[in-house]
């Protein structure tokens, strides 16, 4: 029965009861037609006989009363007169007892017949006897005749007639309640088939709504369990019906959304590990601004002190040999100081580098992740009602995709501003570099000729101008430098919390126990090769902990400043920085993820 269709199962029944019901109606309607027209034919050819009946005895009645006019009459003209009206009559009612006795069916029939045939004998023996009378001239004998024997004879003649008559009047009664008895009889045979049929109909649909209620039932239950989330659902398709075809297209419904929903849960949790990485670079980058910010304020202290011990040397010649050594020893400081500022911004520009990486990565996610979520909403439309809290799903999640990429898009750019940048305040240091060896050799010059000093002194301090405006210039960038790298936090931490509510999201789905998440993602379409990952600089591989923290953006006041080295000759203290980090705050323990293909501005743009 599971293989035979819904519309088989309802047409069937039907089909055998409206061929029952045309059977039993034509098998009536011959019978009717039979007996109606046996019924016909045997009211005609009785409602003749009656009508015969009744006319055989009005022309009994009408000859008897002329014979006994004629018999009683005194004048012989009155009884000549009537006689040939008599014979006439006579002659018709004969005729008529013929016709009568031929129609005669029945032994009941017959024998009244027969009875009226004795009775109409008498009758005309007697009136013959009592004419012969009369014609003879013995009319007394004559009438007495016919008071004591013709009419009795008249009267029982007359009465068998009636009799007739009343026979032929309850035939008649009995025939038309005949006819009714046949009609009653068909109508109570069709109404107790029309009955019976009504029951077997009522009996097919109920074994066809026990048939289809449960497999309904189990559709229903199973298209609930699907919107629940529940995508680990044993389905039966060994049905051939329409219910089969419904629940084979479940299934395969089933099985597209498991895997695309494996598929997003992989990429959410790629994710997750990309965004704990870029925290944990933000904050060792924080870190390293903050002391480049430091180096650079003792840096601007030690060229104020410069400044101030060039002038004092033009002011005072006396003192320009000692003013000179210390100058030398101020130079050599901060020709170091220099060096070590070139170095930490190499360190800065390798840093920044690294981070435009990172952010190529993350790129390359979240376009992974807008192609599956298109993917997930294409199935989702497919799937028609069943899968339109699913196509929510999957718009947000593209959503989150979108906004993940234009905040890469937004760091790779500020970060290659910064690079910029840096690389820009790398020439002006090494500048200040070249500037202080030429300090130092001047300084070396001033024993040997002392009268060049107020000359020298001048372009020394137009030198040393210029170089303390380079270095407020390098501090002013490694400020905004700071500014991005707290920026860039935000923006980690943002993309690890959409990372977090993505993962949230399809967690709300559950999966067959024996396929596993490694399984969907294995079988999971990859959108092109990703390149071989970036091998780590010895600083990161030694900051790759089983937890890492995650740095998050907070306000400068969150933890107190570092200390900062005292100014050289007028001792005064070096500002504090514009911006520090805030406290990293702890993230779940998770293993680094494989870097997936980077993908540019270009693949956005085509996409």
């Amino acid at each position: 029965m599971k293989n035979i269709s819904i519309a088989a199962r309802l047409w069937l029944p039907v089909g055998v009861l409206a061929t029952v019901v045309a059977l039993i109606v034509a098998a009536q309607a011959l019978r009717i037609r039979g007996q109606l027209d046996a019924m016909r034919s045997a009211q005609e050819g009785q409602q003749s006989k009656f009508e015969l009946a009744l006319r055989w005895r009005g022309l009994t009645e009408a000859n008897a009363a002329r014979t006994v006019a004629g018999l009683v009459a005194a004048d012989d003209s009155v009884t000549a007169a009537l006689k040939p009206a008599v014979d006439t009559t006579t002659a018709t009612i004969s005729d008529l007892q013929r016709a009568i006795e031929k129609q005669a069916d029945s032994a009941e029939e017959r024998g009244a017949l027969a009875t009226i045939g004795q009775k109409r004998s008498d009758y005309i023996a007697l009136r013959n006897d009592i004419n012969k009378l009369k014609t003879a001239g013995n009319g007394a004998a004559a009438q007495d005749e016919l008071k004591t024997r013709l009419q009795p004879a008249i009267g029982d003649y007359l009465a068998a007639q009636q009799a007739f008559v009343d026979l032929q009047k309850q035939r008649s009664d009995a025939l038309r309640a005949q006819v009714t008895a046949d009609r009653m009889g068909t109508i109570w045979t069709i109404s107790f088939a029309m009955a019976g049929i009504v029951a077997l109909l009522a009996f097919s649909t109920w074994r066809i709504v026990l048939a289809i209620r449960p497999a309904l039932a189990e559709l229903a239950r199973l298209a609930e369990r699907i919107g629940d989330g529940d995508l680990a659902n044993e389905v039966d398709t060994s049905r051939g019906d329409e219910i089969g075809r419904v629940q084979q297209a479940l299934a395969a419904m089933q099985g597209s959304l498991a895997r695309i929903v494996g598929q997003v849960r992989a990429a959410s949790e790629s994710i997750q590990t990309a965004s704990s990485e870029i925290a944990v670079g933000n904050q060792d980058l924080s870190q390293r601004t903050e002391q480049t910010a430091s180096n650079l304020q003792q840096t601007a202290s030690s060229m104020s002190a410069i400044t101030t011990t060039v002038r004092q040397s033009a002011d005072s010649a006396a003192t320009a040999n000692q003013l000179a050594s210390n100058a030398a020893q101020v130079a050599q400081r901060g020709g170091a100081a220099v060096a070590q500022v070139v170095a930490t911004m190499d360190e800065i520009n390798t840093s920044s580098k690294k981070i435009g990486d990172i952010i190529g990565v993350i790129d390359g996610i979240a376009f992974q992740t807008n192609i599956l979520a298109l993917n997930a909403a294409v199935e989702a439309a497919r799937a028609g009602e069943q899968g339109r809290g699913f196509a929510v799903v999957a718009g947000e999640v593209r959503s989150l995709a979108q906004r993940s990429a234009e905040a890469a898009r937004e760091i790779k750019a500020l970060i290659g501003n910064s690079v910029g940048k840096v690389e820009a305040g790398t020439q002006q240091v090494e500048a200040a570099g070249r500037t202080m060896d030429e300090i130092v050799a001047s300084v070396g010059r001033v024993n040997d000729i002392i009268g060049e000093i107020r000359a020298s002194t001048g372009e020394q301090s137009e030198g040393i101008t210029t170089v303390n405006a380079a270095v407020g210039q390098l501090d002013q960038m490694t400020q905004q430098n700071a500014a991005l790298v707290e920026e860039s936090a935000a923006a980690a931490e943002s993309l690890r919390e959409q990372a977090q509510r993505l993962a949230s999201l399809v967690g709300n789905f559950r999966l067959q126990a024996g396929g596993g998440l490694a399984a969907v993602a294995a079988r999971a379409p990859a959108p092109g090769a990703a390149p071989a990952p970036p091998t780590p600089s010895p600083a990161a591989a030694a900051r790759a902990p089983a937890a890492r923290p995650a740095a998050r953006p907070a306000a400068a006041a969150a933890r107190p400043a570092a200390a900062r080295p005292a100014s050289g000759a007028n001792g005064s203290k070096a500002p504090a920085p514009k911006h520090a980090a805030a406290p990293a705050a702890p993230l779940p323990s998770s293993a680094p993820a494989q870097p997936s293909a980077v993908v540019g501005d270009g693949d956005w743009a085509t996409f």
